[in-house]
């Protein structure tokens, strides 16, 4: 007799944990509908074709990785390379040419660094590149356009959706933004204390995770009735796009108000060319006697200093109250595996 497998669509499929940038990482189980909702939802607005060619280097213990670096080639039935690291920035651009691949999965940080090393043939037949984990900075966007003539589709997500949450897409970009909703999911703005604009964002839909191993994480997930509280604040306009202001948690409240860390750190990214491309900085707050909070800025170039790095904020139109106070040297700017800082 034929023996058949139980099949069970709300069983878990995989462990993944949180990367843990901004506390201590969180065990997640994402079920098989999980998964498979997530692909249909990304594949409703991209369309793969049969002789696409996807080559990812990022984690499979990362739910980018795995989801749209693995498992979409796999369930829609075309190419898929991957490769054992993100950090051999030089050979990736050169393997990525090799195997002509036409779909490239990245983060902004991988980005940078490839985009210094690579030829600008390397990247001539990428139709797609998706890039995910962290923000996408501006001076990111306008080198790979520039010298690659390749569009960065950013998109937006968390280990908890499976991941993705909204996309861009060559059919409906919008610069600057994290893309659009997925079809199916739902989504609710809470309103935070200093920040005018938006919300704190919660998002329902059927690839929203079946809990946390950690007890305490997921009794609080649970007492939300099938919502996931993202942490971040966001901006959502009439059309379901979606636009990142920051984590609650990358926020800093200063004389009252809310100032957002990410929004400096993205005006300083790129802004010192004359000390090199491995020029990096990193914002943190720490507690202040007399506005509450300050901003502190981390640099592993020693002779950045706390004028030139004012400057650049202010050439952004950032108001005052998001100037740092301090700037501290670092050997190197700590990073997790998936590229994003370690805050």
């Amino acid at each position: 007799s034929r023996v058949t497998a139980r099949r069970d669509p709300q069983a878990t499929a995989v462990v993944l944990f949180t990367s843990g940038s901004e506390g201590a990482p969180k065990g997640v189980e994402l079920t098989h509908a999980n998964l498979l909702a997530n692909l249909r939802q990304m594949l409703a607005m991209c369309d793969m074709r049969d002789d696409d060619r996807l080559f990812n280097a990022l984690p499979l213990f990362h739910s980018f990785g795995l989801t749209a670096g693995l498992l979409l080639p796999l369930v829609r039935g075309f190419t898929t390379f991957l490769y054992p690291s993100p950090l051999h920035y030089r050979i990736v651009p050169m393997m990525a040419y090799l195997q002509n691949s036409t779909v490239l999965l990245a983060t902004n940080t991988f980005l940078n660094l490839y985009a210094r090393r690579a030829h600008a043939y390397d990247f001539r037949s990428v139709r797609y590149l998706f890039a995910g984990a962290e923000k996408v900075q501006e001076s990111t966007a306008t080198a790979w356009a520039q010298r690659f003539g390749v569009r960065i589709l950013e998109g937006y997500g968390a280990t908890e959706c499976s991941p993705a949450i909204s996309l861009n897409t060559p059919l409906s970009p919008r610069h600057g933004s994290a893309g659009r909703l997925l079809p199916g999911m739902e989504y609710k703005l809470v309103p935070v204390e200093g920040v005018p604009d938006g919300g704190r964002v919660l998002v329902r839909g059927p690839n929203v995770m079946k809990g946390y191993l950690n007890a305490d994480a997921n009794a609080q997930f649970l007492a939300l009735g099938g919502w996931y509280d993202t942490g971040d604040i966001v901006t959502v306009d009439e059309q379901c796009f979606v636009r990142i202001q920051g984590r609650l948690k990358r926020f800093a409240k200063i004389s009252g108000e809310m100032v957002s860390l990410t929004a400096v750190e993205d005006a300083l990214a790129g802004a010192f060319p004359r000390y090199g491309l491995r020029c990096q900085t990193a914002v943190i707050a720490r507690p202040d006697e007399e506005k509450g909070e300050k901003l502190i800025v981390a640099t592993n170039e020693p002779r950045l200093t706390l004028d030139e790095i004012r400057a650049a904020v202010r050439a952004r139109g950032l108001p005052n109250l998001s100037i740092p106070r301090e700037v501290r040297f670092v050997t190197a700017i700590p990073k997790l595996g998936t590229g994003k800082t370690n805050h």
